[in-house]
């Protein structure tokens, strides 16, 4: 029986495949008080501990106005791995102009906005997010079906028009992998819970990506092994 591989070897893996740490990195990460953010956050707090870490990092909480507040016993564990955190109010709400429906997709964009923001002003080079594998399948499928279009996240993004790049160091990690994780960690559980949740595309697509592999991780990995590798001369 093969042992599962451990969850910091798997981002360690990413990391070095992507390229997406380097040498005089400022990281900023997205802190949402959720088990994929925190996942992300702990293999940081420990990275950093490694002789040659050579990077900064600091995690950001963007506190929307109508979201539940970020859950004490993760800002606890911050403490206790050491992690710089920062929470940021915003009022999402009075961004929302007339005639408009606030919803997950918009409110994400509000947030990835304000990280972006302290990013440029605080000298932050690159955007770490805790997007998972099973984030990036379901992205691809919604891409494929909804807009006809091949394509998904991608581990490693450089904005065209700002000198930072977004990372997505959990790219090799299936979502029931960091479920485990936290569960044995005792930081699962947190969820938005907010009133605007409507993010009924993505939840389909996740109907679909469970029914496509019978929710087996092995097919998942596979999936994601075929993003990887394209053969254009068999496409139209």
């Amino acid at each position: 029986m093969n042992k599962e591989p451990k969850l910091s070897s798997l981002i360690d893996k990413a990391c070095f495949d992507y390229n997406l740490i380097e040498k005089g990195d400022r990281i900023l990460i997205g802190a949402s008080g959720g088990k994929d953010s925190t996942a992300l956050i702990e293999y940081f707090a420990n990275r950093a501990k490694r002789p040659d870490a050579g990077f900064e990092y600091m995690a950001l909480n963007i506190q929307a106005d109508f979201a539940p507040p970020f859950p004490e016993d993760i800002k606890k564990l911050f403490e206790k791995w050491k992690v710089p955190f920062e929470s940021i109010p915003i009022n999402i709400s009075a961004r929302v102009k007339e005639g408009q429906k606030m919803n997950c997709w918009w409110c994400s964009t509000q947030r990835r906005t304000e990280l972006l923001k302290y990013a440029l002003e605080h000298g932050y080079n690159k955007i770490a997010l805790g997007h998972h594998m099973d984030d990036i399948l379901e992205t691809f499928l919604m891409n494929v079906l909804n807009k006809g279009e091949f394509s998904t996240m991608i581990p490693s993004l450089q904005y065209e028009n700002y000198p930072i790049t977004i990372i997505r160091p959990l790219c090799y990690i299936a979502e029931e992998r960091i479920i485990k994780h936290g569960k044995k960690e005792k930081y699962l559980g947190f969820t938005c819970t907010c009133n605007y949740q409507d993010n009924s595309v993505r939840k389909e697509a996740r109907k679909k990506l469970k029914a496509l592999t019978d929710g087996n991780l092995e097919l998942k990995e596979r999936m994601f092994a075929a993003l990887q590798n394209v053969n254009p001369e068999y496409l139209p």
